[in-house]
């Protein structure tokens, strides 16, 4: 080994993490048929192999179907050599998840929140990870990570320069949980991770240019060009509730006035029904025993969603807009206005094959985002 050069290295690790990316998307899968999808001569094949079976990354199992003389042993990917925990901070609730390396929930722990300084939501996202890892099984590498989802601006160090309703500017969140687990963190915007979610396990699988609509207490985009995350110069992408959508309007948590957030938010929503309801779920329970109120604050709401949506399509002529986060919850009666206003506003060219769903991971696409990123960050090791 002493005598490969740097070069040399570089190119067999990413031939490894190369290999582990084939048998990850394409297990059960051969050495010989690795060898032949990535073109590598299959003595490298085999070392590699080798090194990640002692590594624990993946295992073999008996023989597989043959076409004719020694039937080829099958590789797997291990997705218990360790685990990755991806955490979404909103405004109104904290939800944590454990999951395997392929992106399987294990364990999960949600609680409602009120107050969210900074001190109150870390001693929650503690107590939670703590407990995440007191009960996850046994495996080698323990956890692999931990990803972190925030509505609100976060740069590509993983700071978090300012989330407006969380109260919060300048945390190092990633520095502080780094300093009392030991492992990789990851920050990323909950929009943002929520695209990637969705892209990666939900509703956009088969969509390379898709704008995903975070609907929770703020609003937040996160957007997918060419199968990639678009995060702008500095990772900022995606602030599309702070677009104005009128010059004199209400003030909204940003500092400015007549941002889409303050109308289309679940926080707008709250405001504009009795003072007597305090949740979207009481809203959504109203609606359903046939609330004609609820059901029309739900229609105003999803107008107002509608409208935004309206700018950002002709914006980025995108395959598939999807709807996620806590508004999704109201799909039955939201749906039906969205669709209203951007068949009515939309250019029309815009409109030809244009996919409009919800997402298809509910609560968890935001953790389930952070989480795949952690795996990565780890595969690619």
């Amino acid at each position: 080994m002493g005598t490969m050069t740097w070069n040399q290295q570089v190119v067999k690790k990413n031939n490894k993490a190369l290999v582990l990316q084939l048998i990850i998307e394409k297990e059960p899968i051969s050495r010989a048929d690795i060898a032949q999808v990535s073109g590598l001569n299959k003595t490298t094949v085999s070392t590699l192999v080798t090194e990640l079976l002692e590594e624990d990354l993946i295992f073999e199992s008996g023989p597989g179907a043959s076409s004719g003389g020694r039937r080829p042993v099958i590789l797997h990917f291990n997705k218990d050599a360790g685990y990755a925990i991806g955490v979404d901070i909103g405004v109104n609730y904290v939800l944590s998840v454990l999951t395997d390396l392929k992106g399987n929930i294990l364990i999960e722990k949600n609680q409602t929140v009120t107050r969210t300084s900074y001190a109150t939501i870390m001693s929650i996202v503690q107590d939670m990870i703590q407990s995440l890892m007191t009960e996850m099984p046994k495996s080698r590498y323990g956890i692999v990570g931990i990803g972190v989802g925030v509505p609100g601006i976060v740069n590509n160090e993983g700071a978090i320069l300012l989330a407006p309703n969380l109260g919060w500017s300048n945390i190092q969140f990633k520095e502080d949980l780094e300093k009392l687990y030991k492992v990789p963190v990851i920050i990323e915007n909950e929009a943002n991770a929520g695209a990637v979610g969705e892209q990666q396990f939900g509703a956009g699988q088969d969509q390379d240019n898709i704008l995903y609509i975070s609907a929770g207490i703020g609003i937040g985009v996160g957007i997918f060009v060419n199968r990639a995350l678009y995060k702008g110069k500095s990772g900022f992408s995606g602030e599309m509730g702070h677009m104005i959508i009128d010059m004199n309007g209400k003030r909204c948590n940003c500092g400015s006035r007549g941002c889409w957030e303050a109308y289309a938010s679940e926080q707008a929503l709250l405001e504009m029904s009795d003072s007597s309801v305090e949740s979207l779920e009481e809203l959504i329970q109203l609606a359903i025993n046939g609330d004609k109120k609820a059901k029309e604050l739900f229609e105003m709401i999803g107008n107002y969603l509608g409208f935004g949506i309206n700018n950002i399509i002709n914006t980025f002529n995108p395959e598939q807009v999807i709807i996620g986060n806590r508004l999704a919850l109201a799909k039955e009666w939201i749906e039906e206005p969205i669709r209203n206003t951007i068949e009515k506003h939309t250019l029309s060219y815009h409109q030809n094959n244009l996919l409009l769903n919800f997402s298809k991971l509910g609560k968890y696409s935001t953790s389930l985002g952070v989480s795949a990123f952690v795996v990565d960050n780890f595969i690619k090791v």
